[in-house]
């Protein structure tokens, strides 16, 4: 058994540690593709050090590796240093090499921020399984582009019964954004005892429901929350401190509630004067095991 295997067993076995060990010093014994990449993800995924991942993938992509692991494990992590445009690239070259629902997915997410909407739609749809997230994201892209009719129609064939179903608020905010306002608050109640509250999506509740004159359930859901948010204050002053909650962190834990309850006391006179409350919308990164060696992913160890 080799260095990279006694790494990969022993990762599989949690002792991380020893893991961690083995990956370096497997690099020791040969700065090649394998060991380089191996070591990378491990930087990325357990230890979030994408400093010193990135100089071990450049040192593995100046190598011309065959294989796209590389490619995309440097696509991730330009992402993640919002390197929007050195990403693209690197994606570009891993899709030369294997298409990968992940790279498309990633791909689409640095277009999406280079400005490039129509390329990011393409790119999104290439990766979208039945109503997931990069099903939303292709729809999102879609409203933003004006293919308004195409987006509402790809909206509609979103199902609660796929596999990996966006979310009901999701749903529900790309109705908002299409004027559909009676199928938007459609998703938004069947969220509504499911999502965590927050003033973000309630107000794009609001604003849905005043849209179409229901301005009594619109009161109704405002009151729920300010009531809430006045409830977690009374409770955040009852808790006693300890090392975990110091008293520097339970007076900004007050101070972000108080905010939010005002805000939630403010929203119905702010939508009735104009006000529009925006769609909070974030791309997101898809992963995968990018180990040479991974029995339990089937992944040979690299070879040229």
């Amino acid at each position: 058994m080799n260095t990279n295997q006694r790494a990969i067993t022993c990762l599989e076995q949690n002792k991380y540690d020893e893991a961690l060990a083995l990956f370096k010093r497997a690099v020791e014994e040969s700065r090649d593709v394998q060991s380089l990449t191996n070591l990378a993800w491990i930087y990325v995924h357990e230890e979030e050090d994408h400093g010193a991942a990135l100089a071990l993938l450049h040192e593995a992509i100046a190598l011309k590796p065959a294989s796209y692991f590389p490619y995309n494990l440097l696509g991730e992590v330009y992402l993640v240093m919002e390197k929007w445009q050195e990403a693209s690239d690197m994606l570009v070259r891993s899709l030369a090499i294997q298409p990968t629902e992940e790279a498309y997915n990633n791909l689409a997410i640095a277009r999406y921020h280079l400005g490039d909407i129509q390329s990011a739609a393409d790119y999104f749809q290439r990766s979208a399984q039945p109503s997931d997230y990069a099903m939303y994201s292709h729809i999102k892209c879609l409203i933003e582009l004006g293919r308004t009719e195409e987006a509402k129609a790809k909206l509609d064939a979103n199902s609660e019964e796929d596999e990996e179903f966006v979310g009901q608020v999701e749903m529900a905010e790309l109705y908002v954004e299409l004027d559909c306002f009676e199928q938007a608050i459609e998703w938004f109640e069947k969220g509504w005892k499911l999502y965590w509250k927050t003033p973000d999506w309630v107000g794009r509740f609001v604003y849905a429901l005043l849209k179409i004159n229901e301005a009594g359930r619109a009161h109704e859901i405002l009151d729920e929350v300010i009531q809430q948010k006045a409830e977690e204050i009374r409770d955040a002053n009852k808790e006693a401190f300890d090392d975990d909650w110091t008293e520097d962190e339970k007076a900004e834990y007050i101070q972000k509630l108080a905010e939010e309850q005002k805000a939630y006391e403010g929203l119905l006179q702010r939508i009735t004067g104009g006000y529009i409350p925006p769609m909070k919308y974030d791309t997101s990164l898809r992963s995968s095991c990018y180990l040479f060696g991974c029995e339990r992913h089937q992944h040979p160890e690299y070879h040229e």
